[in-house]
């Protein structure tokens, strides 16, 4: 019976999520991003499961297009877009390496592993150098971060990949190249498919952006504490927070602050990111709902919460015991939660008694 190369089955799960992607209505770029892993997939495929070697020229080419739109992909979807000349500038990574593959074929695959290599890096830098992504929806924590350094990785593995071949070869070993091309290629674009078709790995579909006054010169402790005050005082008249996709962008706009400004006066006055500072205020919310006899499921929904994981992750942060417990048979007294939105759980014992948490 005919057999299916794994690189033919990859190009058909990350077509399959590219589909879903595009049907969702996704960003336009991470699901061009998804179908060019798929169509890399085919051609390494077409070439090593099928015998077409009429198309392995256009290999180390087409393979040099999937690090610039990794990248691209990764600002557009978490920091916002990019200006059109400056996404021609990513154009010299694969123009190089067809002009390697004419002019001088034995630079083409240290040219694409160099590539790979330090789109990877690039990426790895960007998310070390701020993690705060504005356009990341807040309540996914920090799985967006996780997700995009997967991604920087998986790159820089594929850079790894490629050494292998080269030392397979330099070591008298080639026959084990095409099952290293193989496995490598095929593991490295199927998870950088899979990442990347994750819900948390891509902002609002629309983002309309509005000019906001330059950073000031000097971030003094008390512009900080004055710019958190304005933010307590927007979420206690207008509870941005329980909408799943609210996102640092658009928390500042309403507060008319660049994003820069408002996530380095949150971090300093609050000493923690903006996502977890929201978080903590709907997992407040969300304690106040259980106390008055919703259950874990409506309280989650009810404040700004689309997934289990995420809820039950920041629920646990925040009081340090998980929701069935808040709500368990030792119920949670009517208690304070602290202006940052912390609160030590507390819970009436067998007596009736009030003791605190272990």
């Amino acid at each position: 019976m005919p057999m299916l190369p794994v690189p033919a089955f990859v190009a058909l799960v990350l077509g399959y999520i590219a589909l879903r992607a595009a049907l969702s209505e996704r960003r336009p770029l991470l699901i061009a991003f998804l179908a060019a892993c798929s169509a890399q997939s085919a051609l390494v495929a077409l070439v090593g499961g099928y015998g077409i070697e009429v198309l392995r020229p256009v290999l180390p080419v087409s393979a040099a297009m999937i690090p610039p739109l990794a990248l691209i992909t990764f600002r557009d979807a978490m920091l916002g877009r990019l200006a059109p000349r400056r996404v021609a500038v990513h154009l010299a990574a694969p123009v190089g390496a067809a002009l390697c593959r004419i002019l001088a074929p034995g630079m083409t695959d240290p040219v694409v592993m160099a590539i790979f290599l330090g789109y990877g890096i690039a990426m790895l830098l960007r998310l070390r150098r701020a993690p705060d992504m504005p356009l990341a929806r807040l309540e996914a924590g920090q799985v967006p971060v996780l997700i995009w350094r997967g991604l920087g990785w998986a790159l820089i593995g594929s850079a790894a990949a490629d050494a292998a071949i080269a030392l397979a070869y330099m070591t008298g070993h080639a026959g084990w190249t095409g099952w290293v091309i193989t496995v490598s290629s095929s593991l490295a674009l199927l998870l950088l498919g899979l990442l990347s078709g994750s819900p948390a790995a891509s902002g609002p579909e629309k983002e309309h952006r509005v000019a906001t006054p330059a950073e000031p010169d000097e971030e003094t402790g008390a512009e900080d504490s004055a710019i958190l005050a304005r933010v307590e005082a927007v979420l206690a008249r207008d509870p941005l927070h329980l909408d799943p996709g609210l996102t640092l962008s658009r928390l500042a706009r309403r507060l008319q602050l660049p994003e820069k400004r408002l996530s380095a006066a949150v971090n300093r006055g609050a000493g923690e990111n903006v996502s977890r500072f929201v978080n903590a205020r709907r997992i407040h919310h969300a304690c106040r709902l259980i106390e008055g006899g919703a259950s874990v499921t409506e309280a989650m929904l009810n404040s700004g919460f689309n997934t289990k994981s995420n809820f039950n992750r920041e629920f646990r942060r925040v009081t340090g015991v998980a929701p069935s417990l808040w709500q368990g048979a030792e119920a949670p007294m009517p208690g304070v939660i602290a202006t940052g939105g912390y609160r030590e759980p507390r819970w009436t014992g067998p007596d009736g008694s009030a003791r605190q948490s272990s």
